[in-house]
């Protein structure tokens, strides 16, 4: 049955109406109903807000690396260290290398570019943030219903956004209900809020049914895979930062590495790469772990443990790929619209100032019983505020990679390091994208080939294994949330022309082409092993994979990410 089929047969849903709703429990959506409670509260008003997480708790689907400036936290919570909001372990020390192959140069201290600078920030696990930030919402009356995913927009007769629907639970993978069937249930506001982070599912259809990137630069996309360590206390190092450029990328390939030293002998490390890369034989996850083998990276894994892994599709267009955020009933705040510094690799604090600005304009309608308009007090707060003048400076980051690494890296210690020094806040000159990522793959046969080294199963693993310790679920008989729209696709052009990319840009195993009986060619798609980072719906290069939200509770439960 189609999910139509099923609701003319089952329907009506059960409705539930809400003065606001928002879809996603991560820093942009909390700080949203948080500050939307605290202006209520002051004003001596009732505001009605439910947040709606598709993980099985605020936190459980979160991934960043994660440095955090607490310039949006201060602001949302001026007392946040009385509360105990869990940034403990200050930075200490900044180091940005350059790898070659088999060394390492560091770049001067005196030389480091300001978007590299984090004096004053913390290195934190932003799932622990997540979750305090939940339970500081709910201690303001805010209602969050984790394992609950938003599968569809609502519509008034005008067009407007009037809600969305939860998905159906317990249906079969050829669409029949069970008997566990259960019936999605309408979430009606007078404004919807939508931050799903990057590559939102929903924020995705309303970009396109609005035209808000009309005018836009396309969107650029990284993927960042991340792995959580227990090392010897011996090495531990807490609040060392590390940044690191070059090998094992070509140096026409943008990506880069981290390594952060948390309290507790724990550090995090990981490695970003563009989404807008050429090679089909290229794979993010075996140059992770490839990377890791550095001279500079390994010892300090040696004897340790592997406690966590994850991957996560991260927004780098930055400024110029920032669509129009409001429409008639919502907007999108944080990474659903694209707000994260790519320059500093840093996005939940603007995650959450733009859920706090979002609030001012949402209560402010409220006030003056206004409901299903566009927030245009929003984006307009949004062009006073520090995170724009903060974008600006960092709006031709990505472009200049692009370019190849040494003038990528030229150009960052002219516009962040230069610049500065000589009073200039923004690059006086813009560099535009003009084209998506999925674009730029090219024949697998006209591209070298990369053979990468066997797993060692002590600083290098398999995908597999490391699913596995993302906890990573998904109901067995629900119909796959990683759809085609045409079957014959990934045989025909994706495998015929570029190598079945998709069985290599997955982080998690998903996609795999196996051998009929006929020796002929089909794809097979391992939907349980899903970690939701959104890769296969960016860098399809025939965007015929369509990611949608699979039943609530589903996917990875990241735990200390």
């Amino acid at each position: 049955m189609t999910p139509q089929e099923i609701l003319e047969q089952f329907g009506p849903r059960e409705s539930m109406e809400y003065d606001v709703v928002i879809v996603g429990a991560g820093p942009a959506g909390l700080s949203t109903a948080i500050r939307l409670k605290q202006l209520a509260e002051k004003a001596g008003k009732e505001v009605n807000v439910v947040v709606l997480e598709k993980g099985s708790e605020p936190g459980a689907h979160i991934l960043s690396g994660a440095v955090m400036d607490p310039i949006a936290m201060s602001e949302l919570f001026p007392n946040w260290k009385e509360l105990g909001a869990p940034l403990n372990q200050p930075v200490t020390a900044d180091q940005v290398l350059v790898l070659t192959e088999t060394g390492a140069m560091a770049t001067p201290q005196a030389l480091i570019p300001n978007n590299f600078h984090n004096h004053g920030n913390y290195v934190i696990s932003l799932g622990a943030v997540t979750r305090w930030l939940a339970q500081q919402a709910e201690s303001l009356g805010v209602e969050i219903f984790p394992g609950f995913a938003a599968a569809e927009v609502l519509y008034n007769d005008d067009g407007s956004v009037k809600g969305v629907a939860t998905g159906n639970m317990g249906v079969d993978k050829t669409g029949e209900p069970t008997d566990n069937f259960q019936l999605g249930m309408e979430l009606l506001g007078k404004y919807t809020i939508f931050a799903e982070g990057a590559r939102g599912h929903l924020g995705k259809q309303l970009i396109a049914k609005f035209k808000l990137d009309a005018g836009k630069d396309p969107q650029s996309y990284a993927i960042g895979i991340k792995e959580l360590w227990e090392i010897d206390p011996a090495k531990a190092q807490p609040g060392l930062v590390v940044h690191t450029a070059g090998w094992p990328m070509d140096t026409q390939t943008y990506g880069g590495g981290f390594l952060y030293h948390l309290e507790g002998n724990k550090v995090t490390l990981g490695f970003v790469t563009g989404l807008d890369y050429k090679n089909p034989w290229l794979s993010p996850f075996e140059e992770m772990q490839r990377w890791k083998t550095h001279p500079s990276i390994k010892p300090i894994l040696e004897g340790a443990k592997r406690l966590s892994y994850g991957a996560r599709a991260i927004t780098a267009g930055g400024i110029l790929s920032l669509p129009k955020t409001v429409f008639p009933g919502g907007a999108l705040v944080g990474c659903d619209a694209g707000y994260l510094n790519a320059a500093r690799i840093k996005g939940s604090h603007a995650a959450m100032k733009t859920g706090m600005l979002c609030a001012d304009a949402i209560f402010d309608a409220l006030n003056a019983e206004r409901q299903h308009d566009e927030l245009s007090a929003y984006p307009a707060s949004f062009e006073k505020s520090w995170l724009k003048e903060e974008l600006d400076t960092s709006k031709n980051f990505k472009q200049w990679f692009k370019k190849g690494m040494y003038v990528g890296m030229i150009m960052t210690g002219i516009e962040h390091w230069l610049l500065p020094k000589l009073g200039v806040k923004s690059p006086p000159w813009t560099i535009h994208r003009t084209a998506a990522d999925h674009t730029y793959l090219q024949p697998a046969a006209s591209m070298p080939k990369i053979e990468y080294p066997k797993p060692d199963g002590k600083i290098t693993f398999d995908r597999l294994s490391s699913v596995f310790i993302s906890n990573t679920n998904h109901e067995e008989h629900q119909p796959a949330h990683l759809t085609l729209k045409d079957a014959s696709v990934p045989v025909n052009v994706n495998l015929a022309k570029f190598a079945g990319p998709e069985s290599r840009y997955c982080p998690a195993g998903v996609y795999e082409f196996v051998k009929n009986d006929d020796n002929s060619d089909r794809l097979v798609i391992n939907a349980q092993n899903c970690v939701h980072c959104k890769t296969c719906d960016i860098k399809d290069p025939t965007q015929n994979i369509v990611w949608v939200t699979p039943e609530g509770g589903g996917g990875p439960n990241y735990a200390g990410m």
